[in-house]
């Protein structure tokens, strides 16, 4: 069987699938992320405590990663992203009606675990299985599908919460997302270029160690982890913000902020497209570097201006995950899961690590310590694009001079 191509009916079917199973994915992963301040008061929380509600997931969910991506080898791709699915959805259901913020963290750990099985192979289906001239196009287009899903299941909880409750808004997400992970199984079209290969757990670290002895693959793991932690500290804590003197605004409001995601969805399919045309590296190095003056920006008082600079970050941001993804899909070989999966360890354990950390920054220091420690995060990741595009110039020109 060919290669998925652009424009025909299976790259429709697959295109819808993909971006409904990554909507309902970063729906659930993220539904507690503008309900951290809502946990700090209701429980008596710090800002950092309360912010374990989406830590803890991410970091369960990085830890399960390259466990999933094993048995996706053997047991197929498309039955593990519905397992994920539907695992993840009944478990919201489930967190909305617990009162106990230890059980509730409980839940939401287990969950990481669910949930780790439809990233890193959603990865690894796109490169497996669509034409390799789009897969930059189409990774792009599938992270902007997560934007999407991330927007509105901040959205919808935020307004639940707002005129209900978060219990009723985390209930209501978590049917939603049972009907659409039973779509999925019946939408997404069979693996065509996988063939099931039950290895040996213990073959895995052959695998993880040659990724890891990959100059290029370490580079991208480290970007993953700085651009993805320091992306979630601003989400996590930009609320207790916008929510105090002097700008007072409701949790309805605020979840509105999170619409500036839909310049994630344009970014992500634009900058995986200009890569295919001018290379990752020089569109790495711009869209780490348009983060990191979104951060700086939001250092203003002004609420409209702080909001551009969400904007210009969030911009940046999906353009910079679209590339590094795609590229380690690229480098990644015969261990594509592998590769996919230890890039998306690195990202959600930055998630973890560095949003934690931004709580503490938050409580020593307000605003200016998150921006500060975002900041640094990001130019050490835009240090390391640099170098990335260095060595890939040195390549191209050794293989102009053998020419």
């Amino acid at each position: 069987m060919d290669y998925i191509q652009k424009g025909s009916t299976r790259y429709w079917r697959s295109i819808s699938a993909l971006f409904l199973g990554s909507f309902v994915t970063f729906a659930l992963l993220y539904c507690t992320q503008p309900l951290i301040p809502v946990f700090s008061e209701q429980f008596n929380l710090t800002p950092a405590h309360a912010s374990l509600s989406l830590s803890l997931t991410t970091g369960f969910l990085a830890a399960s990663m390259l466990i999933i991506s094993w048995l996706s080898d053997g047991r197929g791709r498309k039955l593990i992203m519905t397992i994920s699915l539907l695992g993840s959805a009944v478990l919201t259901v489930v967190v909305a009606f617990t009162d106990n913020f230890v059980l509730l963290l409980t839940l939401r750990a287990v969950q990481g675990i669910m949930i780790a099985g439809f990233p890193a192979i959603a990865m690894a289906y796109i490169n497996e299985e669509f034409d390799p001239a789009i897969t930059g196009l189409v990774m792009g287009i599938y992270v902007s599908c997560t934007s999407v899903g991330g927007l509105f299941g901040r959205i919808i909880i935020s307004t639940l919460t707002d005129f209900f409750s978060w219990h009723i808004a985390l209930a209501g997400i978590g049917l939603l997302s049972v009907v659409v992970s039973i779509w999925f199984w019946f939408s997404l079209p069979d693996s065509e270029h996988f063939l099931p290969n039950k290895r040996l757990l213990r073959e895995m670290i052959p695998a993880l160690s040659r990724n890891l002895h990959h100059s290029t693959l370490l580079s991208l793991n480290g970007i993953g982890f700085l651009i993805m932690g320091g992306f979630v500290t601003l989400y996590n804590y930009i609320g207790y913000s916008l929510m105090s003197a002097p700008y007072n605004l409701s949790q309805t409001a605020v979840g509105c902020i999170f619409f500036v995601y839909l310049v994630g969805t344009f970014s992500s399919t634009y900058m995986g497209r200009l890569a295919d045309h001018i290379g990752s590296s020089r569109v790495l190095c711009l869209s780490i570097g348009i983060m990191l003056s979104g951060c700086l920006i939001t250092l203003n008082g002004n609420l409209y201006v702080k909001i551009l600079g969400v904007a210009i970050l969030t911009f940046g941001f999906f353009g910079s995950h679209s590339v590094a993804s795609s590229w380690v899909g690229k480098c990644g070989g015969v261990d594509k899961a592998q590769a996919s999966s230890l890039y998306l360890l690195f990202y959600y354990v930055g998630a973890s690590v560095i949003g934690y950390m931004g709580g503490k920054f938050l409580s020593w220091y307000a605003w200016d310590g998150v921006v500060f420690l975002i900041s640094i995060s990001l130019s050490i990741a835009l240090l390391l694009a640099v170098l990335l595009f260095k060595t890939e110039a040195r390549y191209n020109v050794g293989i102009t001079n053998e020419s």
